[in-house]
């Protein structure tokens, strides 16, 4: 019952490998929209509009700030305690580290390439605009990492794989995973104490 987590760069097809590889697992993908409709029951309805927002956001740190923070934290300990699921998004690494049975992924792949994805994908209409996503969302998920952890965002030291999905594709960087995580120790639950109905609430949330 092993616990994934994905950290990429903006436009290195992160959202696709997850899927693949929660496939593959047979696990649960947990990403934002699940997260958020979570934390909408603790009533964090403005969740996803916080985690998109521009850098500066983080760095006033008021006591909405820090509650969501907290929650998040909270949500990624009580899916990790269920296990045979696939976290998608920034910090989740931070708060399952040295966790036995977790497996921390960075998936990353050059500027060039990740605006030409993004540019494929029709959600912007031109370069400029494509170039100009990649820019900022990077630098959205340096600052949350900085500004919340005080770590350095482009640091791998705290990641077990490392792939560029610009050389090992979508497939295969799924399939890595999969492997990885099957090849892991049986998970054990973070050193936490449980959290009742935060449990009860992913729980009922994962279908389980």
């Amino acid at each position: 019952m092993a616990v994934v987590t994905i950290s990429r760069e903006y436009g290195s097809a992160g959202s696709a490998v997850a899927r693949e590889a929660a496939a593959l697992l047979g696990y649960h993908l947990v990403d934002k929209a699940v997260i958020g409709r979570i934390l909408a029951g603790y009533g964090l309805i403005d969740f996803e509009k916080a985690y998109e927002a521009e850098s500066g956001i983080w760095s006033a740190f008021d006591t909405r700030q820090r509650t969501i923070i907290s929650m998040l934290e909270r949500v990624t300990l009580a899916v990790a305690r269920q296990g045979r699921s696939i976290l998608l998004g920034r910090g989740c690494f931070v708060a399952l580290a040295g966790m036995p049975g977790a497996l921390n992924v960075r998936l990353r792949a050059p500027i060039g390439w990740r605006v030409s994805r993004i540019l494929e994908e029709g959600s912007v209409g031109d370069q400029a605009a494509a170039e100009a996503a990649v820019h900022e969302g990077d630098k959205v998920r340096s600052s949350f990492i900085s500004l919340v952890y005080g770590l350095r965002w482009d640091s791998m030291e705290k990641f077990d794989l490392v792939m560029d999905t610009s050389k090992i594709g979508i497939s295969r960087a799924a399939a890595w995973i999969a492997e990885a995580a099957r090849s892991l120790p049986e998970a054990q639950p973070p050193a936490t104490p449980p959290d009742a109905v935060l449990d009860e609430a992913v729980a009922a949330e994962l279908g389980r």
